[in-house]
């Protein structure tokens, strides 16, 4: 295919086809994904018993975030961002194949599982950058507006939790957590393809010819000089740190401990993934006329109700409608997010800037996740969780009063 470096294209060569190509190959991988987001900690607190090596687990998967974002973007900048997607895809998919053969072959040590998900971890991020790096060129051939194509994207990681997570439960149930995870690879190799048979070839307007380190720095210097960009990925670090255990460890230790089924977890995922993709969708049709700012911080504050709810020790029903708020709160944060970095980055830095902000993001879940399964083995369900909410309260409250916040309302072009 031709490479396209266009950023507003005519009516007659529009074509919405590739960004279509996109969407279904997210559509398909996320929800493989959301298997394996169940699949795996409910496979380590069945066999072993112990919140801690199920966070263990989540460490060794998000350790190499960092890495993989920092040193990565200039890669996805050099290989392109359809090359980058196609590779990663490929290479997730055998890794997640090998848990289930090594299995069902010789065994499977828990080690070998850190290290499998580590690998997972590290080809992840690489994947997710180049993609995202796509849809402002993909929108333009389309002729759809960017907050509405990243508010697509958004609906569709949503919908993946939707659909995925409440197959999950029922697939982990009825077949066991390894086989589905045989699934997983399947999906992987079909977004590859879908990838790589029909989106084009984006490449930087100026190709970049210099040293790998020169990228690095280049895209450093571009992140220090953009303070709206360092604040997101600060502040988006720390929620990650509070957040993301929620999700992988809390609700599989509460569900464990109080319904005993992974299709309680299944819901509990769903519900939250459901609220997600109606606020994304909605912010998507009416979005481009709401103040950005107020918005992104209102989203935040609300998004975390869940971690009040469940402290106060709630019923299934009472924690599905506080994930569903929760949900809906949580939908325009990332369409928000995106859009400002699409706007404000130019395409020849795309990976590398985009790589090192989320390096900067995710450096924290390793640590969030391993420092709350070992709490909940310390001090309870109920105290790291009120510990939690009040920690993710003050942070998403602080955002109110950064300056840097305010250059989300006048996005630079």
């Amino acid at each position: 295919m031709v490479a396209t470096t266009a950023t507003h294209t005519s009516a007659a060569t529009r074509s919405r086809l590739p960004l279509a190509a996109l969407f279904c190959a997210n559509l398909i991988s996320q929800t493989g994904s959301m298997l394996t987001f169940v699949a795996i900690p409910w496979f380590v607190l069945q066999t072993t018993g112990s919140a801690t090596k199920a966070g263990l687990t989540g460490f060794f998967e998000a350790l190499p975030y960092f890495a993989a974002g920092f040193f990565g973007g200039a890669l996805v900048d050099r290989l392109g961002f359809k090359r980058t997607s196609v590779l990663a895809d490929l290479a997730n998919g055998a890794t997640v194949a090998a848990v289930p053969l090594l299995y069902f072959t010789v065994g499977l040590s828990f080690w070998q599982l850190q290290a499998l998900v580590f690998l997972g971890g590290l080809l992840t991020i690489p994947g997710s950058t180049a993609r995202a790096a796509l849809v402002p060129d993909l929108a333009a051939l389309a002729g759809l507006r960017l907050e509405r194509a990243n508010a697509t994207v958004q609906a569709i990681q949503r919908g993946a939790q939707l659909l995925g997570a409440p197959l999950a439960g029922v697939l982990i149930a009825a077949l066991g957590a390894r086989t589905v995870l045989w699934l997983d690879a399947a999906t992987f190799l079909c977004s590859a393809l879908a990838i790589g048979a029909f989106v084009p070839r984006i490449t930087a307007a100026c190709p970049q010819a210099g040293r790998y380190l020169d990228d690095l720095r280049e895209g450093l210097r571009y992140l220090r000089r953009d303070r709206l960009m360092t604040a997101i990925a600060v502040i988006v670090a720390i929620t990650n740190l509070l957040d993301t255990p929620f999700a992988a460890i809390v609700l599989p230790f509460w569900t464990k401990a109080t319904q005993g089924s992974t299709v309680p977890l299944g819901l509990l995922l769903a519900v939250g993934g459901g609220g997600s993709l109606l606020g994304a969708l909605v912010y998507g049709a009416v979005g481009h006329r709401l103040p950005r700012r107020k918005t992104f911080v209102g989203a935040f504050v609300v998004a975390g109700l869940p971690f009040w709810v469940l402290a106060a020790g709630p019923t299934l029903i009472v924690l599905l409608v506080a994930r569903l708020i929760g949900g809906l709160a949580s939908g325009p944060i990332n369409p928000i997010l995106a859009t400002a970095e699409q706007e404000r980055i130019p395409v020849a830095l795309r990976g590398r800037v985009f790589g090192l902000i989320t390096a900067i993001a995710y450096m924290a879940i390793p640590l969030g996740l391993l420092v709350t399964g070992f709490l909940l083995d310390r001090i309870g369900l109920r105290a790291t969780v009120l510990l939690t909410a009040c920690c993710y309260l003050a942070t998403t409250l602080s955002m109110a009063i950064i300056p840097a916040f305010r250059d989300l309302d006048t996005p630079a072009r």
